[in-house]
């Protein structure tokens, strides 16, 4: 799971970015070690069907929608053949549908119909990227649905994949999903997608600015991931329970309880 791309990124963006230079490095690791990567709704079907999947497979997917994927990661990715997932917040991008509060600079549609021409899958990330599981039922099927819609009036085509902005879900987030259309959706978890977990919650690794190479290497490998991520755990662990204790007081509130 990426997020930008780019050379100096906004202070917002820093921790969750990687300098094309990277990016570049990474990519040659995951093609010189005989990698295919998948979109995310390929990976899908190929579950859903109990078609085999190639011998490695891997998704490489950027969150938000930021303007160095088009400017960096596209090139690295053409040069090696390697498919991705692209999933943009539509009031976050460039052009006609900006509504503001976008952390970077963010792709315009013209680049995101590039990188569709050339492979890319274009998932959705909501309209406004919040906190889904924190939102209440209008405001989540707006979220969904504006951005679905989007994609298909810009691109001609409806997005069949998407992911929680921050990684958040919960039972009544993934129905929503699910009701709007999306067939498949992507958490975060930081471990590796598993059959078991289900089209509505497959899970990913985060990359980061600090990711080095061997580090990337080890991850890739599947080798080393609980001990990596032990911190992010036990603070998900915790915030999940924060969570979930603010959206009961708030339905609680909104039913006079």
């Amino acid at each position: 799971m990426y997020h930008a791309v780019d050379h100096e990124p906004a202070a917002a963006t820093r921790r969750l970015s990687v300098s094309p230079e990277a990016f570049a490095a990474q990519m040659a690791v995951v093609a010189d070690r005989g990698f295919t990567a998948l979109t995310t709704a390929e990976l899908a079907e190929a579950w859903r069907s109990g078609r085999s999947l190639p011998a490695r497979p891997v998704l490489i997917t950027f969150d938000d929608g930021y303007e160095g994927v088009h400017r960096h990661a596209l090139p690295v990715l053409t040069k090696h053949g390697l498919a991705s997932t692209l999933f943009v917040s539509t009031g976050w991008l460039r052009g006609a549908h900006d509504e503001g509060g976008a952390p970077d600079t963010m792709l315009g549609w013209d680049q995101v119909r590039d990188l569709a021409a050339a492979g890319t899958e274009i998932g959705g990330h909501t309209h406004t990227h919040p906190q889904l599981d924190q939102v209440d039922e209008r405001r989540l099927w707006y979220e969904t649905l504006r951005c679905r819609e989007l994609v298909r009036e810009e691109l001609g085509r409806a997005p069949m994949s998407f992911a929680y902005p921050y990684g958040y879900s919960d039972r009544r987030v993934r129905r929503t999903v699910r009701a709007a259309g999306y067939a498949q959706a992507l958490a975060v978890g930081n471990a590796t997608a598993r059959r078991r977990q289900g089209p509505y919650a497959l899970e990913r690794l985060t990359v980061r600015r600090s990711t080095g190479i061997e580090e990337f290497e080890r991850l890739l490998e599947g080798r080393a991931i609980v001990r990596t991520f032990a911190a992010d755990r036990t603070l998900t662990k915790g915030y999940a329970l924060v969570r979930r204790t603010r959206a009961a007081l708030r339905s609680a509130g909104r039913y006079g309880l």
